[in-house]
């Protein structure tokens, strides 16, 4: 793993919210965010960015997270959204959807990337926050287990697009799929590769 310096966080106590999303380079599918409150008398070994772990190891992390973190949640925007704000907004409405829905309230947001997503809850961004803080790395689990999850439920219903095996992404498959099967109603019109396809 990567060296980064420390945070310079202020803790005292305070219940931090780690949050994070999958799900904004796909084609097709909801973006999902996941924000949780870790518990510190229940540590949770192994937490990381979602894609540096194997399946089977992201799926035993997300049963660890939902059985001793103090508090998760996940929210997502779905296409039609997606379309109407364009992904960057939509990614943002998600991770206030998340925040709002713990049943437990943060009192600071420790958020991935470089922007913070509008929420009245103070809190920072953190470039590479996967990586670097264990909060942040479990909503990265918890929202990719539950994207994977949605894009193989549309597999079963659709399976002619190989959503189970690129989970959306813009592969060669799915590309040829388009092609050849054209567009659903969960595919994002507003991407380019889908903009100009007519609905099946």
């Amino acid at each position: 793993m990567t060296d980064f310096p420390p945070l310079m966080i202020d803790y005292h106590g305070a219940r931090l919210a780690g949050v994070d999303e999958v799900g904004r380079g796909p084609l097709v599918g909801s973006v999902v965010a996941a924000a949780v409150i870790l518990d510190p008398a229940h540590p949770i070994e192994g937490l990381a960015d979602s894609k540096t772990l194997s399946e089977k190891r992201r799926l035993a992390l997300a049963d660890a997270i939902r059985q001793y973190a103090l508090a998760f949640a996940v929210g997502e925007a779905s296409p039609i959204e997606i379309d109407t704000l364009n992904i960057y907004h939509a990614t943002h409405l998600a991770m206030r959807r998340a925040i709002d829905a713990l049943p437990v309230a943060a009192d600071y947001l420790l958020v991935d990337g470089n922007r913070m997503p509008g929420h009245h809850v103070p809190g920072q961004s953190v470039v590479k926050g996967d990586q670097r803080h264990a909060a942040i790395g479990a909503a990265s689990i918890l929202a990719k287990v539950t994207r994977d999850a949605q894009m193989r439920a549309l597999h079963e219903r659709h399976p002619g697009y190989g959503f189970a095996r690129h989970k959306g992404y813009p592969t060669r498959e799915h590309r040829e799929a388009l092609e050849r099967l054209g567009p659903l109603e969960e595919h994002r019109r507003s991407f380019a590769p889908v903009k100009q396809l007519p609905l099946v």
